[in-house]
């Protein structure tokens, strides 16, 4: 079965943190003639926000139809509420992601956007300023959040539309046969023949038809790498099965190197410590980036196969959340993604081998009890989540 399904002929731009991401996001939004779809686990109420939301304000007035879902966990039960009356006031269509937990405990993590079936983002920024923390909104960083988007246009546009519309839908009442028809047109439209260059292809991650789609991508690139694989995420506690691609593929020689954030929450530090020393037994390369929040979710196998997205390597992603990542097989994009993965490693921390091996009973105490709560907490969410 092929992990991806790729379409042909898209044209796509690498945009990192807020400083590109957001004015790329507004042009197109001001442009606007038709409709706007957007998704975002947070939408939170800063400067950075109010621009968006002011955007989406004048399409509105234009008499296009804008139609935003933001994760009522992630943006926050207060700023759901006052998100509700805000749009409703200026004729934004609004709906927020599960809440009070009705669906249990999956959340909306996807961020997504697609304006007139034309451009379409994806990435990992939320709708938030890049200076100001996620999880506390009033602690400003020491610097820009590090973290990555794309703009797309070309075949590919119709698919993540297809999927936003669906969600939409999802979200709302529509009636059995509506159900269906959609269902029908999201299939016709992901199942297009892929020929040419300039690859890409949607990966979604749901409770569904897509539990382990994400995860599949991963390993699939992993066991076909050659050369070197540069791996970045904030939350990191891979599955046995992506830890054991990591480790297989530095055993076959592949100069597999880890980007990862640390530094915001203690217990999801030693969860992701406890998987040190076997990763750095088998060759695995692991770099911590202090610099700032890293809240990239970026790959890149051997200059040819590359993705950014919302998804963690982590059990919340691969596992319970709804996410989305683009997976593109472009040499020029691969290798301008490569180059700012290197930067950031430049700027990080290279964590050896005999740090772990010299580490006290203490740490790796902890770290073993952070791995077992860590591992408990999983197995409770998954299998209230319909996992198994």
């Amino acid at each position: 079965m092929r992990a991806v399904t790729f379409s042909a002929d898209n044209h796509i731009a690498l945009l990192h943190n807020g400083a590109a991401f957001f004015p790329a996001l507004i042009a197109a939004i001001d442009a606007a003639r038709v409709e706007i779809y957007l998704e975002t686990y947070i939408f939170a109420d800063d400067d950075t926000a109010q621009l968006v939301q002011q955007a989406l304000s004048r399409a509105v007035q234009r008499g296009v139809a804008v139609r935003v879902i933001a994760d009522w966990l992630g943006t926050g039960r207060q700023r759901s509420i006052s998100l509700q009356q805000e749009f409703l006031a200026s004729g934004v269509m609004y709906r927020a992601f599960n809440p009070w937990f009705r669906r249990g405990v999956a959340r909306m993590h996807r961020k997504l956007c697609v304006v007139d079936r034309q451009i379409s983002f994806i990435g990992g920024l939320n709708i938030i300023d890049d200076m100001v923390s996620d999880d506390d909104q009033r602690l400003p960083l020491p610097a820009p959040r590090w973290d990555f988007a794309v703009s797309i246009s070309g075949a590919l546009v119709n698919t993540i539309h297809a999927e936003l519309e669906a969600q939409w839908m999802r979200l709302g009442e529509m009636k059995l046969l509506a159900r269906l028809q959609q269902f029908k047109r999201r299939r016709a439209i992901s199942n297009g023949a892929a020929h040419g260059p300039a690859l890409a292809g949607l990966v979604l991650r749901d409770n569904l038809r897509n539990r382990r789609t994400i995860q599949r991508a991963y390993l699939h690139a992993l066991g076909h790498a050659r050369q070197s694989a540069l791996l970045t995420s904030p939350y990191f506690a891979p599955s046995r099965k992506l830890r054991r691609g990591l480790e297989e593929a530095a055993r076959r020689g592949v100069e597999v190197t880890l980007l990862l954030g640390v530094g915001q929450f203690r217990l999801q530090d030693a969860v992701s410590h406890s998987y040190y020393p076997k990763l750095l037994k088998a060759g695995v390369k692991i770099v911590e980036y202090r610099k700032t929040a890293l809240h990239a979710k970026v790959a890149v196998v051997d200059d040819e196969w590359a993705t950014v997205g919302s998804s963690n390597f982590d059990g919340l992603s691969l596992l319970v959340n709804q996410e989305a990542n683009v997976v593109i097989r472009d040499a020029d994009f691969s290798r301008a993604l490569r180059l700012q993965i290197e930067s950031g490693i430049a700027e990080g921390e290279p964590i050896s081998v005999s740090a772990f091996q010299n580490q006290s009973w203490r740490a790796r105490a902890w770290h073993d009890a952070a791995f077992f709560l860590y591992r408990f907490l999983m197995r409770i969410i998954t299998i209230g989540n319909g996992e198994r």
